[in-house]
């Protein structure tokens, strides 16, 4: 018990479980496996107000064996980073970890493929979002036509009011018949 007493608080623990889908062991896990991202940078104590103000810069998360192969891994970190930039603090990681974990419920999930997915933030995901999303997942690897294809198959399909954006609602329509999201959309720790 003092071990986890001299790292967070009994409140922040509490808090922690309350907004996670963790135990007091799993955020524990999850808080040396940030530290072991930056040693120097993060302190071993983590009380008054440290786990939000001490950040690990994007480039060092961009490395770890989560994060490495994944196309996303810049949109994701710019997503759960508080200001955007992509550098996290530990309520940043453990709230990555929390989505992405499997006991996470699929509506949270879908909410965070949409602000990945919406590269430019106006929360539709635009011919452009399309565009960069089949960028990310290909790794380059469609010519600009075939992109171009595949953009208009998409909103064919999955843009219900014709208005060349699909909504929150649409992309969740869509994810709601994708079995393998679940499968998919998730980081081990």
């Amino acid at each position: 018990m003092g071990n986890k007493l001299s790292i967070f608080t009994e409140d922040q623990l509490e808090a922690y479980q309350d907004c996670t889908f963790f135990t007091r062991k799993e955020i524990l896990r999850i808080f040396r496996r940030f530290r072991e991202i930056s040693p120097q940078r993060v302190p071993v104590n983590m009380r008054d107000g440290k786990s939000r103000r001490v950040k690990i810069p994007f480039t060092e998360l961009e490395l770890i064996s989560e994060l490495r192969e994944n196309p996303f891994r810049e949109r994701i970190c710019q997503v759960f980073s508080e200001d955007g930039s992509g550098d996290m603090s530990f309520d940043d990681f453990l709230d990555m970890f929390s989505v992405f974990s499997e006991i996470a419920p699929r509506d949270i999930k879908c909410v965070y493929a949409f602000k990945i997915y919406d590269f430019d933030g106006d929360n539709h995901l635009s011919r452009y979002d399309l565009q960069q999303t089949l960028r990310c997942l290909t790794r380059n690897g469609l010519t600009e036509e075939e992109i171009s294809f595949v953009v208009d198959k998409v909103l064919e399909e999955a843009d219900l009011d014709d208005d060349g954006l699909l909504s929150y609602i649409e992309f969740e329509h869509v994810i709601s018949r994708s079995p393998d999201f679940l499968n998919t959309f998730h980081i081990r720790i």
